[in-house]
C-alpha cells in the first residue's frame, strides 16, 4: 500500500521537517521475524518495500561489526565526575543490505520497532521510519526533501586542475583503511531527547551504520570506538559562530579525549544551529592529535538525513575538499562532498583522489591500524576483517584470504610458523627486530618510534613535548612540528617564499575581511587587535610562484615600504577551517605563542622540561614527558651510557639479536683456545718431536710412501683476488 502526501498533510511533528513524504506498509518475506532462544535478532531477513508505486525486495544481513558486549559510553555525574557504564547492547538489530535486482543500491536500517532507516536506489536515496500515529504503517521520504536540516557547508571554491575522469579504484582504494570514531553528544541535544541515555545510544548507534555503509564504496570502515555524551552541561562552550566552537572542541579533544581512548576522529553532535552551516571540520588530520575531528548540526530527528553530513565532515578530515566548481564525475545530481548537499549516498570521483593524495602524502598510517579487540566496537565474528576478542588474525573473505600467507580462513589463527598476520612491525609473517624504526621522525620536533620485537604494533606516536625551542631558538615546537612563519609561507608559496614584516600583518588584519582577520565569530570576520596581528592572516614575501598546495587560491597583495606582501584565500567554504591563517603554536614575539588566533604567553604550553637537570643534557622531553635519549645514552634519564630511545618509543637496538653474543661465546670459548694450544704448538715444536721419538727435518718414511710422494704432481695455489 502506498500513498503520496504533501506537507499539509499531518499534524505531526514528525513530518514537520519533510515537504513531501509518502507512506506505506513494508511486508516481512519468508517467514515471521522472531529472535533466537537466547534473544538474538534472525542474521538475515527481507522485507518488500513500496517506494514511488513500486514494490522493491530488500535483503539485509545483520551487521556484525558494529557493537561488542563490552560497549562503552562515557557520562557524568551531578558533580562532574566521569561514569564508564557498559550497557548491553550485543542483541542489537542494527542491518545493512540492498534492493533485489538494483545494482549499487545499498540499504543501513534498523529493525526493532518497525524499520528504520535509509535506502540508496540507484538514482534516488530514501528514508523509511515508522509512523506514530499508525502501528504498521511508515514514512518513505527522499533525503532530499527534508526542509529544517541546515544544509549549506561553505562557499564555491576552485580547485586543482585535475583529470578527473581518473578511476577510482586505485591502489590506496584496494587497500581496506579503517576510521575509529569517537562521537561526542552535546548536553543540548540530550536534553532535546529527553535526558533519556539509551534512546540517544540508539540514535548514535544507527549514525554509525549508516556512515559505515556509506564509506564501503571508497573500501573504508567506520568503526565506532567510543561515545560520550555530556549529561550535566557542555564541557566546552558553544557560544559564536562555527569556527570558534570547532577550536574549542579539538582542543578538548586532545586534552581530555585522546588520553582517555585512543581514535582516529571525532565528531561533535550539536543541537545548536549556525544558520544554514551544517557543521566544520578541519581537512586532512584524521591521524591529528590537535585537529583531527569536526563538529555537526542536528535539529531534528532524522538520523537518515544526518548521516550524510556526519560523513561530509568526516570527509574533510579524510582529505576530501568540496565538490563545487570542479570538474568531478558523479553518478547522482550531487555527491557526499557537494557543499550543499543532504542525502547523498555517493562520492564522486574529485573525493576518492583527494582521499589517495591525502594517504600518499601524509602515509595516512592510523588508518591502516586494524582495529584491536579490546577497543573495536565488534562483535566476535571470523571473516569480517577485524581482529575480534579470542582471533589471532582476520583475513576477511575467502577470495581474500587466498592472497593472505599469515592468516587462515575462517579459522581465523596464524598459519603454521606465523607470528603475525598484520601490523607495522610484522613482515613475512614474522616480528621484525627490536630496533627496526616503524614510524621515522619527519620534523626536528618529531621523535622516532621503534618496535619492540614481539609485537607486531608500533608504539604510540610521540613528538617533543610542546613548547620545547626549535629552529635555532627561533620557534616552539608544536604537536611534533617546528612551527615558523617562513616554513608555512614555504609550504604555500615554494621554498624562496618568508614572512612578510610585521607591519604588513599589523595592516592586512586590522580590516577583519577574508583576506586579513583573527577568525570567524558569529557575524562574520573578527578584526584582529594590534597585540594580535601576527597570529591572523599569513602574510609572505619574496613571494615568485604559484601556490604548492595544489589548490588554486585568491591571492591579495598589498604594497608595503621596499616591496609586496602577499595573503591568501583558499576558498574552502565556512565548514573548513582556513589553511591560510597562521598555524597555532608559532612563537609571535618573546615568551609569546600563537593560540586560537591570540598571542599568548608561552606558559599556556605549560612546557616544564628542563633538559639539563632531567635528561643531564642528552636528550629532550617527548610529548609523554619523559626524556628521549641521544644516541649513546640510556633513558629514563639520559645518565648512562646506552643506545638511546625513551621508554616510550621501544628499545632502539635489537634486544633479542643474539648474534654479537653468540659470536662472542665462540670466540672465547673455541677460536681463542684452538689459537693458544696452536702457539704452544709452535713454541715447543722441537720438545714435542724429541718426545715423541722424531728429528726436526729427517721423518723416515716408508719406501713406497716416499716414492709416492716423489712421484705426485705438484700444483701452484693461486691467492684469492682482491676485493672489488
Amino acid at each position: 500500500m502506498l500513498l503520496l502526501l504533501g506537507p499539509l498533510s499531518t499534524d505531526s511533528r514528525q513530518t514537520e521537517h519533510l515537504s513531501s513524504y509518502q507512506l506505506t506498509v513494508p511486508r516481512p518475506i519468508g517467514h515471521r521475524l522472531r529472535r533466537d532462544v537466547d534473544g538474538r535478532p534472525p542474521d538475515q531477513v527481507s522485507y518488500l518495500v513500496s517506494v514511488d508505486g513500486k514494490d522493491h525486495v530488500i535483503h539485509l544481513e545483520r551487521n556484525e561489526l558494529l557493537l561488542p558486549a563490552d560497549f562503552t559510553v562515557f557520562t557524568y555525574s551531578e558533580n562532574g565526575s566521569l561514569i564508564t557504564s557498559h550497557p548491553p547492547v550485543q542483541n542489537h538489530c542494527h542491518y545493512r543490505g540492498f534492493v533485489q535486482d538494483m545494482e549499487g543500491s545499498s540499504v543501513a536500517m534498523s529493525i526493532c520497532g518497525g524499520l528504520r532507516g535509509v535506502m540508496h536506489l540507484t538514482n534516488d536515496s530514501y528514508g523509511i521510519e515508522p509512523l506514530d500515529s499508525a502501528p504498521g504503517q511508515h514514512l518513505v521520504y527522499r533525503l532530499q526533501d527534508v526542509t529544517s536540516q541546515p544544509r549549506a557547508c561553505g562557499t564555491p571554491h576552485e580547485h586543482e586542475h585535475s583529470n578527473a575522469t581518473e578511476h577510482m579504484k586505485r591502489a590506496v582504494l584496494h587497500q581496506t583503511h579503517y576510521v575509529e570514531l569517537l562521537v561526542v553528544v552535546d548536553n543540548d541535544r540530550y536534553n532535546y531527547m529527553n535526558r533519556n541515555e539509551t534512546v540517544v545510544r540508539e540514535e548514535m548507534v544507527r549514525l554509525a551504520n549508516f556512515v559505515d555503509s556509506i564509506y564501503m564504496q571508497l573500501n573504508i570502515r567506520v568503526v565506532l570506538v567510543g561515545l560520550e555524551i555530556w549529561t550535566q552541561q557542555n564541557l566546552i562552550s558553544t557560544e559564536g559562530g562555527a569556527g570558534e566552537v570547532l577550536s574549542r572542541f579539538t582542543q578538548w579533544r586532545e586534552k581530555e579525549l585522546v588520553p582517555r581512548r585512543r581514535h582516529d576522529s571525532a565528531q561533535l553532535v550539536l543541537k545548536k544551529s549556525f544558520g544554514q552551516t551544517a557543521g566544520m571540520a578541519f581537512i586532512s588530520t584524521v591521524c591529528s592529535r590537535s585537529h583531527g575531528g569536526g563538529i555537526n548540526v542536528f535539529t531534528n530527528n532524522n538520523v537518515a538525513a544526518f548521516a550524510s553530513i556526519v560523513a561530509h565532515e568526516l570527509g574533510h578530515n579524510l582529505g576530501m575538499n568540496h565538490d563545487d566548481g570542479r570538474s568531478c564525475t558523479c553518478p547522482a545530481a550531487a555527491c557526499i562532498m557537494n557543499s550543499g548537499a543532504t542525502g547523498s549516498k555517493n562520492f564522486s570521483s574529485c573525493s576518492s583522489d583527494d582521499f589517495e593524495k591525502m594517504i600518499l602524502l601524509t602515509g595516512g598510517t592510523c588508518l591502516l591500524n586494524v582495529p584491536r579487540p579490546d577497543e573495536a566496537y565488534s562483535a566476535p565474528f571470523c571473516g569480517n576483517g577485524l581482529v575480534d576478542v579470542g582471533e589471532e588474525c582476520d583475513c576477511g573473505s575467502q577470495k581474500e584470504c587466498a592472497k593472505d600467507p599469515c592468516c587462515e580462513y575462517q579459522t581465523c589463527k596464524l598459519k603454521a610458523g606465523a607470528q603475525c598476520a598484520y601490523g607495522e612491525c610484522c613482515h613475512n609473517c614474522q616480528y621484525l627486530p627490536g630496533g627496526t624504526v616503524c614510524r621515522s621522525s619527519r620534523d626536528e620536533c618529531d621523535l622516532p618510534e621503534y618496535c619492540n620485537g614481539s609485537s607486531s604494533f608500533c608504539q604510540s606516536d610521540f613528538f617533543v613535548q610542546n613548547g620545547q625551542p626549535c629552529r635555532n631558538q627561533q620557534a616552539y615546537c608544536y604537536n611534533g612540528k617546528c612551527q615558523h612563519y617562513d616554513g608555512q609561507c614555504q609550504a604555500i608559496f615554494g621554498p624562496k617564499a618568508k614572512a612578510a614584516p610585521e607591519i604588513c600583518f599589523k595592516d592586512v588584519n586590522s580590516k577583519g575581511d577574508r583576506f586579513g582577520n583573527c577568525g570567524l565569530q558569529t557575524y562574520g570576520y573578527k578584526k584582529c587587535e594590534s597585540r594580535n596581528a601576527l597570529c591572523g592572516k599569513l602574510q609572505c614575501s619574496n613571494v615568485q610562484a604559484v601556490t604548492v598546495f595544489g589548490i588554486q587560491p585568491s591571492i591579495i597583495s598589498t604594497p608595503i615600504a621596499g616591496g609586496n606582501c602577499f595573503g591568501v584565500d583558499f576558498m574552502l567554504g565556512s565548514d573548513v577551517p582556513d589553511p591560510g591563517m597562521v598555524n597555532e603554536g608559532t612563537k609571535c614575539g618573546d615568551n609569546k605563542v600563537c593560540i586560537n588566533f591570540e598571542c599568548r604567553s608561552s606558559d599556556v604550553l605549560k612546557y616544564d622540561c628542563d633538559v639539563e637537570k632531567k635528561c643531564h643534557g642528552h636528550g629532550v622531553c617527548n610529548s609523554n614527558r619523559n626524556c628521549h635519549c641521544e644516541d649513546g645514552w640510556a633513558p629514563p634519564f639520559c645518565e648512562v651510557k646506552g643506545y638511546g630511545g625513551s621508554m616510550d618509543s621501544g628499545p632502539t637496538w635489537n634486544d633479542k639479536d643474539t648474534s654479537l653474543r653468540d659470536g662472542l661465546l665462540v670466540f672465547f670459548f673455541v677460536v681463542l683456545p684452538l689459537l693458544a694450544l696452536g702457539a704452544f704448538v709452535f713454541l715447543r715444536r722441537n720438545e714435542l718431536l724429541r718426545r715423541l721419538g722424531l728429528r726436526r727435518f729427517n721423518v723416515k718414511l716408508p719406501e713406497q710412501l716416499s716414492s709416492l710422494i716423489r712421484t705426485a704432481p705438484s700444483y701452484a695455489v693461486r691467492p684469492p683476488p682482491p676485493p672489488l
